[in-house]
């Protein structure tokens, strides 16, 4: 399944955007012009889908500093995400809390106000499943319309909340390709990361988010992945050099053996431009490629001369995947390009609000 369309409003320095998605994404625009707002609007349907909307919002601050704080049109306070995703439409609108009686401690938690999913069809659209604040009708396995058997969180996503999948097959499927997407915005590199330190290993087909289990990621590729391509590409990374994956008591540590050197260097001894390459490759070269794959700023500490081959390596995951990526580095973006004959997407900020920059405006 492949997102046609993004549609994200009222979420910080996007007011209102609608972006027609391909197998390939490349966001690129200067600092604070809204690239990130983007990539979170994406990464909160994943929350929404886990039953995270609400700690995930929390950790932005609560729904106060994440609702657009400039000039708005009349009428309710509202952030908008939704996707067309093949002929599946869903929207998932949210506001503040209301006023409760004595008040509440809560009351920076999300409020969920409006929550649709639409079949559609040329210029036809069927409602599956329409939310209104703690109630929803959903049509069953059968096509008929009938009310959500339960009383909703106010706070969270319908999705979240399913318990008879056999029942609601299409909530249920949504449910299961937001869970599907995988996003990484961030490889802790600094001297006491994970990443430089053993970690129990088990087979590893999917990086973890944070990528504290680097060395069973790596080793899953080499045993079972595309070890040739993970071999050229870190020739491309040091020429000659050598990966090497031990466990000791089932501790997996990670080194590199170059040719001109007598011993190996050991995770400690890495840049963090050699970790984080290493961990993209473990993201892209996964052996279980989601039909999602998100990364914010992945040219972060990485060396000019492996932009190249970084955007290589984001091609061929798209073979696989749908691509997104953010980034500040025109020299990936022009390679992506150059590769795909897909233009980037150009955002920028014009009165403390994200655009997009039209091919007619460049």
């Amino acid at each position: 399944m492949a997102i046609s369309c993004l549609h994200v409003a009222g979420y910080r320095s996007v007011l209102d955007v609608r972006l027609k998605l391909s197998q390939v994404n490349v966001l690129i625009g200067p600092n604070g012009c809204g690239k990130s707002n983007l990539y979170r609007g994406l990464y909160l349907l994943a929350a929404a889908a886990e039953g995270r909307l609400a700690r995930t919002l929390g950790d932005e601050g609560g729904m106060p500093s994440v609702l657009w704080a400039g000039e708005r049109a009349k009428g309710p306070v509202r952030m908008t995400v939704g996707v067309q995703v093949d002929a599946l439409e869903y929207e998932l609108s949210c506001g503040l809390m209301p006023p409760v009686p004595g008040g509440s401690m809560f009351d920076l938690d999300p409020h969920v106000k409006e929550e649709r999913i639409r079949l559609v069809a040329g210029t036809k659209r069927t409602e599956i499943m329409k939310r209104d604040n703690a109630t929803a009708s959903v049509r069953d396995d059968q096509g008929i319309r009938v009310t959500f058997p339960m009383v909703l969180p106010e706070s969270e996503s319908v999705l979240a909340e399913i318990r008879e999948p056999h029942r609601f097959p299409i909530l249920s499927m949504v449910r299961q390709e937001f869970l599907s997407w995988r996003f990484y915005h961030q490889f802790r590199t600094d001297s006491d990361s994970p990443l430089r330190h053993p970690q129990v290993g088990v087979r590893t087909p999917v990086l973890s988010h944070d990528g504290r289990d680097l060395a069973a990621a790596l080793q899953t590729i080499i045993e079972v992945g595309d070890h040739g391509t993970l071999r050229v590409a870190l020739d491309r990374m040091f020429p000659g050099c050598e990966l090497i994956v031990e466990s000791i008591q089932s501790r997996f540590t990670l080194s590199l053996r170059m040719p001109e050197f007598r011993r190996p260097f050991e995770a400690q001894d890495f840049s963090d431009g050699t970790l984080q390459y290493l961990c993209l490759l473990a993201v892209l070269l996964s052996p279980r490629p989601p039909s999602l794959l998100a990364l914010n700023e992945p040219e972060t500490s990485i060396h000019p001369d492996l932009i190249g081959p970084l955007a290589n390596l984001i091609v061929r995951a798209s073979r696989y995947s749908q691509v997104w990526i953010t980034t500040h580095s025109q020299a990936l973006a022009d390679a992506i390009t150059k590769e795909t004959g897909t233009a980037p997407i150009r955002l920028e900020k014009v009165g403390g609000e994200t655009k997009v920059v039209r091919d007619d405006e460049e």
